[in-house]
This record gives C-alpha cells, sequence and structure tokens, in this order.
C-alpha cells in the first residue's frame, strides 16, 4: 500500500515513543511505501485538492532520537489524494482554525476518492471534549459554558472539579479548584478569558490518582490494555506530556462496556483510530485527532497496537 502521514514536523517528534512512528514502522516492516507531508502542504487548486508530499524512508540509526537522522526524505512530489491507499491525519492538536481549514480540504478529497484517517468531517464534529455529551450514561457530572457565575454555583454543588479548554491536549490550561481556593476568580477568569471563552467543567474524580486510563479503540474494537497515566506528585493532570507515568494495565470490565459502546459508534461514524480517556469508571474524553499510548502498551504488555492497527488497515483494504 501506498500511506500517507500528515505530521508535524518530523523533527519535533520523539522517534523512540511517538505512536505515528510506531505505525510507520511497523507499515515500512510489511513492506508498504511510505510518504509524509505537513498540514500546508495540503492545498486546493480550483476545485481539486493536491498534496505536496515526499517518500519517507527510517534511516539505518536504529533508534537514533537526535533531529534528521533516524529518517530519509525523498523530493516533493505534487499528487492527488487519491493516489495513496490510506491517508492518515496524525497532527497534533490544538483544534484551532488552520485545523479546522485542513478538515474541510480532506473532506474535499475523500469526496474526490481519499480514503482518510480519521474521517475529516467527523473530527471536526466530534470535538474531543464535547463529544463525551453522546454519551451521558459514561460521564461525570459536568458544565459547558463561558459563564463564571455559572461555574461558581457548579462548584458550589460539587465542591471539587476540573476546569479545561475546548482545543487543548497534553494537560494544557487545565485546573483544578476547590471551594476554599483562593483564587478562585483569576482562575476563572484565566480560563474563561473574562467570560468570553467556553470551557468544559467536571466533577473532580479522585480515581485520577490511580490514573487517567487511554484504551485505544481501532476500528470499533478496543485493544486488551489501557495505559493508566499516573499524576506525579502534587500534580492533578495525569497526562504523559505533563509528568505522569504511564502504566499497562488491563481493561476492567467497566472499561470494556465504555470501550465497546463507543466504540460501535465510532466505527459507524468513521473515526477509525481513537483514544478514549476514562477516569475510574467515567469517560471524560474522546481523542479523535491524534491519539497517543501505542509504544507504552507494547513495550508494558505482549500486545502491539501498531501491528493490531496494520492488521485491520490491511483488512478493509483488502
Amino acid at each position: 500500500m501506498k500511506l500517507l502521514f500528515i505530521l508535524d514536523p518530523l523533527t519535533s517528534l520523539k522517534s523512540y515513543k511517538d505512536t505515528s512512528i510506531a505505525i510507520m514502522r511497523e507499515a515500512a516492516a510489511r513492506g508498504h511505501t511510505l510518504f509524509v507531508c505537513e498540514q500546508h502542504d495540503v492545498f486546493l487548486q480550483n476545485e481539486v485538492v493536491h498534496i505536496q508530499a515526499k517518500v519517507f524512508n527510517f534511516a539505518d540509526t536504529g533508534n537514533a532520537t537526535t533531529s534528521e537522522t533516524w529518517f530519509k526524505l525523498g523530493v516533493n512530489h505534487t499528487v492527488l489524494p487519491k493516489e495513496f491507499d490510506a491517508i492518515l491525519m496524525r497532527k497534533d492538536p490544538p483544534f484551532d482554525n488552520e485545523y479546522l481549514y485542513s478538515t474541510y480540504l480532506l473532506e474535499l478529497a475523500v469526496n474526490q476518492g481519499a480514503r482518510v484517517i480519521n474521517n475529516p468531517s467527523t473530527v471536526r464534529s466530534w470535538n474531543e471534549k464535547l463529544s463525551t455529551a453522546k454519551f451521558p450514561q459514561f460521564t461525570p457530572e459536568f458544565l459547558v459554558t463561558a459563564n463564571n457565575d455559572l461555574i461558581r454555583a457548579f462548584l458550589s454543588q460539587h465542591q471539587d472539579i476540573i476546569i479545561k479548554p475546548l482545543d487543548g491536549m497534553g494537560g494544557t490550561g487545565i485546573f483544578r479548584l476547590t471551594e476554599s481556593d483562593p483564587n478562585i476568580g483569576v482562575v476563572l477568569e484565566i480560563s474563561t478569558q473574562f467570560g468570553t471563552q467556553t470551557v468544559m467543567v467536571q466533577r473532580y474524580l479522585p480515581a485520577i490518582l490511580q490514573g487517567d486510563k487511554r484504551i485505544i479503540v481501532i476500528n470499533g474494537e478496543p485493544l486488551p490494555f489501557a495505559l493508566a497515566r499516573i499524576p506525579k506528585a502534587g500534580e492533578t493532570r495525569g497526562n504523559l506530556a505533563a509528568g505522569g507515568t504511564g502504566v499497562a494495565q488491563a481493561l476492567t470490565k467497566r472499561d470494556l462496556e465504555i470501550a465497546t459502546t463507543v466504540g460501535k459508534t465510532l466505527k459507524n461514524a468513521g473515526l477509525f483510530l481513537v483514544g478514549l480517556d476514562v477516569i475510574g469508571d467515567y469517560l471524560t474524553e474522546i481523542n479523535v485527532t491524534s491519539p497517543t499510548g501505542m509504544v507504552e502498551i507494547a513495550t508494558q504488555t505482549n500486545c502491539n497496537p501498531a501491528q493490531v492497527f496494520m492488521d485491520t488497515l490491511e483488512g478493509i483494504s483488502d
């Protein structure tokens, strides 16, 4: 197969732990031809979408992590999206206007015969925080608003809450507030930009101390292991980018119930690779842009997520 990966700059990726790179290594080992490009290499000329892409190969340097030592690139070629067997959009958030425009271009590419993973129109309509509202039976109590008075009332009701931006990643911009916090006013001002920016507010879940579990779902089917991201001492966030420690764990009965139920809807919506975030017994986020965690699970268990991903992709491509 010819596979195109839309990525952040290659020199910014940690090749030894990046999920996109793990998938690419598995695909290369199977003899597939890899291409790479960045977000703005996708462009529209009149009504036709084009992509400027380069052939990608791994350099013979093992797992070297210094920039430009672990990969080799070919020359730039302008191609039509339908020439690839699959296009994997793996650009990290934030989901800003530029990301939004990319989903429009990739949706046009789909209409012109391309296969894009994940479906760009669905990615656009499934905000990673807000989409949990599609599954209220699994969510903790939450509020979505820019109104500081409503947030204060929610805090008064639940005593202990989490506030997070709707377009962030890696734990950025997340605050924990209790009723006794002396900085309630300033935290709300910062989070909502003085009532002009919508945020998600959730009841604080003490089970975060046992980890924020990342469950990887591939074509509707969850992997048997989750990556529990355990906060470091004195920290509320479990995100690995915020210093959390990743510990692979077998799915619990509740994890499986959440993942299989949500997975059916994800598959029908064209969401091939998704990361569900579960704290305790509650679904807190549905990551549809560039979910991670594959390398840590592969390292700690007998499950190789990248292998499962490629087996599944090859299966639906036959």
